[in-house]
């Protein structure tokens, strides 16, 4: 329910989870999830993908040349910090904030674009593509690709376009063709339509560097491998502040990247809460927020892998609507769709206004300015915050930053100066 919060259940924290850890990924499926619903001539690519990365993924010269990028390319570790004032405001558990936006370019996602351009490169591909919404993703492989050599096509729908020019701006600075998806919806949704389509055709000399933890199988594996970082580097942070593991994470949930990355590598602690946080919007109804595991969700098979999606009584995919471009897609990846049904992972939602405040009492209390899709969890995390013991721990992940997202806030937050601004910049021009 829309700004209705599920209450924290500690007696069933993946009770029926710990039976089937060990083998629910079969025959390219997560449960009866995900899959490789695609044309005939995609296949070879895909196997191509599966068997070059299965084939080198625990090679320790792999592994070693991987962590170089991340930490003296991207600066891996991120600090995981705690939270005092945010603590103290909200006034129940403490808070840590695993610092993803301090990565070089911005976000998380440059955890796998890093992995999945080194396998490009042992593929012998020229070409990247990508999808973005928020821009973010797209900005990472802009980054990557120039510097590795790769020459650069980013899909970005032209409504996502318009919100996000500051990366818009940065993916073109990186020598990246930038390319408005004007049909449908305009948002993620129709980017990563169009960025199939031009894979399809495009298949010998070009790697497909999907953002997310969806698409067809082996995508939502290898995005998961390569973000589980995030979640290892916390296990070993949290042991060395506190001498034990979290109560309770809490992550955005867009396509999934950034909260299986914080999930998996806790899975099996079944005392752990994990909390996935969607888009609430402005409102429960279709077209107005991107709630996947709500009212309006059922199941489908969209953009090659079977998941939970917003759809119409006709199966056709609904609008979306949220705040933060990279929580606006109409399905969720297949790992999570699974970890809901099985209850491993609870997830709820937060609205734009929510969400908003969120941002600005983290800016207030931590000065730290976070990208809106984190702000979701932030705003999770504080409401949740209140029901929990001051001995619990809680890890919040952040995302990104809140850069990228300067023109939505200022438009929120401070719209008549914002204005004014603008119209003395287009005057004294």
């Amino acid at each position: 329910m829309m700004g209705q919060y599920k209450s924290i259940d500690r007696e069933n924290r993946g009770s029926d989870f710990s039976e089937v850890m060990e083998d629910y990924v079969k025959n390219r499926h997560f449960g009866e999830y995900g899959g490789r619903y695609v044309p005939e001539m995609l296949v070879p690519a895909l196997e191509e993908l599966e068997n070059c990365y299965f084939s080198i993924k625990d090679n320790e010269w792999f592994k070693k040349e991987l962590w170089d990028l991340m930490k003296n390319y991207s600066g891996r570790p991120t600090p995981l910090y705690f939270a005092k004032n945010l603590t103290a405001e909200c006034g129940g558990c403490k808070i840590y904030l695993k610092q993803e936006g301090l990565n070089h370019t911005g976000a998380h996602k440059i955890n796998n674009v890093l992995g999945q351009a080194l396998l490009a490169q042992k593929m012998g591909k020229k070409v990247l593509i990508a999808e973005t919404g928020a821009g973010q993703h797209g900005v990472a492989t802009a980054s990557v690709a120039a510097k590795m050599g790769f020459k650069c096509k980013i899909f970005m729908g032209e409504k996502d376009i318009r919100r996000q020019y500051p990366n818009v701006y940065g993916m073109k600075l990186l020598g990246a063709e930038v390319i408005p998806v004007t049909g449908g919806t305009g948002t993620l949704k129709d980017g990563v339509t169009a960025a199939l389509k031009y894979w399809t055709e495009h298949l010998e000399d070009t790697h497909y560097l999907l953002g997310s933890a969806l698409g067809p199988y082996p995508y939502p594996l290898i995005v998961r491998d390569f973000q589980s970082v995030i979640g290892r580097e916390v296990k070993e942070q949290i042991m060395e502040m506190e001498k034990r593991l979290p109560d309770i994470l809490v992550a955005c949930v867009g396509g999934g990247s950034n909260s299986i990355g914080l999930f998996y590598p806790f899975l099996k602690e079944k005392q752990i809460g994990m909390f996935g946080v969607e888009a609430g919007g402005i409102g429960a109804k279709g077209g107005q927020n991107a709630v996947r595991l709500g009212d309006n969700s059922c199941k489908g098979i969209i953009h090659g892998y079977k998941s939970y999606f917003l759809q119409d009584e006709m199966g056709q995919v609904l609008q979306t609507h949220s705040i933060s471009a990279g929580l606006d897609y109409a399905g969720i990846g297949p790992e999570l769709a699974f970890l809901h049904d099985c209850g491993r992972i609870v997830f709820d939602s937060v609205t734009d206004s929510e969400a908003l405040e969120g941002f600005k009492k983290l800016c207030e209390l931590e000065g730290i300015i976070p990208a809106l899709e984190s702000s979701h969890g932030v705003a999770y995390g504080m409401k949740i915050s209140k029901e929990c013991r001051g001995d619990e721990i809680m890890v919040i992940n952040l995302s990104g930053r809140g850069d990228k997202d300067l023109f939505i806030t200022a438009k929120a937050l401070d719209k008549e100066n914002w204005f004014k601004f603008l119209r003395e910049e287009v005057y004294n021009d």
